[in-house]
């Protein structure tokens, strides 16, 4: 047997939750060929002091854009991940019937790369183009189904609507999508019923796809969408992935959301969930508004500036109004108001004389040329929250971010949890509060959420296996970024290996991009 990598003298952790063994793990064309003993190869890397693991599994991802814009990958890869899953939260790249309205539901979109295709296929093909550093793979994004088909009216489709919406669902699914997602508190969506998504996740069903869903209530009223989800997928027969379970509004409501999720799958539903490793989410001021006071982007301003408009805009219950505490969503750095930047809306509110929504009106008013630079993080769990959810057998950790990096195209750009979410979950639930051993904290980063979506030849270190690999010290692994500082890259993961290329050496990109954009046949 001959070789082509060969990685010597590291304790293999291989995915499965199996215990830790010493032993080489040997490459060839792409695949792991041997984990044992290897022969002597053309390239050797010693991972003396190291853990070799797969590479890790981003489930819940939103890097649908930025991966064309700097396809580096570098705040993924410098955390060992080599796998993402897009088009989350009903937010993606397709279809694209709508151009004017597709960037309402794209993270990080910029004229920087003009939206030339329509189709998933087209996207898929696009996205091969720009060469990614990381595998990807895409869920069908509900959002942009219903821009392209509903627009931003607030109500279901009609028949011929949803005809079409099924449609576009199936092409996509066809074309090579793994699942469907929704995001059901966003602006495009909240007008999608039960029965809409019902006859949606028929069609995912048949194709054997995943249904993800940023459910309709996170505050008060979780454990009643939950149950919406979980109905559902009853009705619909669709495997059901709970996106970031865990609410915003306490302690005894997570573990009502949890106690669904643990009924459902003892009564046989093929359902699990992921959870954010960060106490809080982030999202666009704009999420404020109505769907309607969106519709036409030329007359934001308009909209804004109307005393009239605004008392029609009050009563809209929006993700940032829920729950009535505006001391909880802080602004972010942005050019057009610095001097509120790492501020919260309450504040900001009465330091103007304003009530919140007057406040925020007058913020987006200001920003009205570029809505989206106005960026929000919502402080929405607990330490405890979190401890329960990651425990859970059913949990898999998610970064719910872009890709990033801290030169290049997107230097200057922020999403939370981009650059430290995969090594904050090891060091939360193996070194600090103990509830996961190393081993099956890796799983939970690699077979599990490579079962979830239903690619077996990834996620772990066995011969046949894609050669996605990560090589690091637990210990020394550890995240940089900080809540008003989050654009540092992670130190301490030495190696990665993607498809049997080497992708990061000695902590550093080597310029090498051998991702791969993963159709599902």
């Amino acid at each position: 047997m001959s070789v082509d990598l060969a990685i010597r003298n590291g304790v293999v952790v291989d995915g499965t939750g199996a215990d830790a063994r010493a032993a080489d793990v040997g490459i060839r064309d792409g695949r792991i060929v041997a984990v044992g003993a290897v022969p002597e190869a053309a390239t050797e890397i010693d991972a003396t002091g190291k853990v070799v693991t797969p590479g890790f599994i981003d489930i819940h991802s939103h890097s649908d854009f930025t991966l064309l814009v700097d396809p580096r990958a570098a705040s993924a890869v410098h955390q060992g991940v080599t796998l993402e899953v897009v088009g989350n939260c009903g937010f993606g790249c397709f279809p694209l019937l709508n151009k004017e309205l597709a960037p309402k539901a794209i993270y990080g979109h910029s004229a920087d790369v003009p939206l030339t295709w329509a189709s998933a296929a087209g996207y898929f093909e696009r996205l091969e183009e720009a060469e990614p550093a990381i595998n990807v793979l895409s869920l069908v994004p509900n959002g942009q189904i219903r821009l392209s088909v509903v627009g931003l009216e607030d109500r279901p489709g009609r028949p011929d609507e949803l005809a079409k919406m099924r449609y576009l669902l199936d092409e996509a699914l066809e074309q090579g999508a793994w699942g469907y997602s929704t995001g059901l508190e966003y602006a495009a969506e909240r007008g999608a019923d039960e029965d809409e998504l019902v006859s949606m996740c028929e069609v995912c069903g048949r194709r054997h796809g995943i249904y993800a869903t940023h459910t309709r209530l996170r505050d008060a009223g979780a454990d009643v969408a939950v149950e919406e989800a979980l109905r559902t997928a009853e009705r619909s027969g669709v495997k059901l992935q709970v996106s970031h379970l865990i609410p915003r509004n306490g302690l005894e409501s997570a573990r009502r959301c949890i106690e669904l999720v643990d009924d459902a799958a003892a009564g046989g539903m093929n359902i699990a969930f992921d959870m954010h490793t960060r106490l809080y989410g982030t999202t666009f001021l704009l999420t404020a508004l109505p769907p309607w006071a969106l519709e036409d982007p030329s007359r934001l301003r308009e909209v804004l500036g109307s005393t009239e408009q605004r008392r029609a805009m009050r009563d809209y219950v929006s993700i940032l109004s829920a729950g009535g505490d505006w001391g909880r969503i802080v602004l972010l750095g942005n050019e057009t108001w610095p001097d509120y930047a790492r501020r919260d809306i309450e504040a900001i509110a009465a330091e103007r004389g304003q009530n919140p929504l007057d406040a925020v009106y007058d913020l987006l008013l200001g920003a009205a040329d570029d809505p989206g630079s106005l960026m929000v993080i919502i402080h929405a769990y607990t330490e405890e929250q979190q401890r329960e959810a990651f425990a859970h057998p059913l949990c898999v950790p998610g970064s719910d971010a872009t890709t990033m990096a801290p030169n290049g195209p997107l230097a200057g750009q922020i999403f939370h949890g981009a650059y430290t979410w995969a090594v904050w979950y090891l060091r939360f639930c193996v070194q600090q509060e103990q509830v996961l051993s190393l081993p099956e904290a890796i799983r939970r980063l690699t077979s599990q959420p490579a079962e979830r979506i239903g690619i077996p030849d990834r996620g772990v270190l066995r011969a046949g296996a894609h050669a996605d690999i990560a090589v690091f010290d637990p210990l020394t692994f550890r995240e940089e970024g900080t809540t008003f500082d989050p654009s540092r890259l992670a130190t301490g993961m030495d190696t990665v290996i993607v498809n049997g290329v080497v992708t990061l050496s000695g902590g550093a990109l080597t310029g090498s991009r051998s991702g791969k954009v993963l159709r599902r046949s």
